[in-house]
């Protein structure tokens, strides 16, 4: 039963938003609807946090792949590739001075 108020929870609320206070306000509630006991309250949000946060780190990896894509498609260089390059440029123009 934990299991599916869980899923429902979760659906309704969204995933990624929950806070501890709030995870916290929303055990409290579920205690008094649904009789369960201070341990399974503490577990439920426990157990709402960890799901948060898997899913808040599965959005960010997301993110960073669809940007990657975005950056390749475009043509655009990295950070490092452009300091890779900038120091080239250096050492080139370096050698011809000397």
């Amino acid at each position: 039963m934990l299991e599916l108020l869980e899923k429902a929870v979760m659906t309704a609320i969204g995933v990624a938003a929950i806070t501890q206070k709030k995870g916290e306000e929303l055990a409290a509630e579920m205690r008094d609807k649904y009789k369960m006991s201070e341990e399974e309250g503490k577990l439920f949000v426990d157990r709402i946090q960890s799901i948060a946060s898997e899913s808040r780190e599965k959005v960010r990896e997301m993110a960073e792949t669809e940007v990657r894509k975005v950056v390749d498609r475009l043509g655009l260089v990295s950070r490092e590739e452009f300091d890779l390059l900038a120091k080239r440029v250096e050492e080139l123009e370096s050698r011809q001075v000397g």
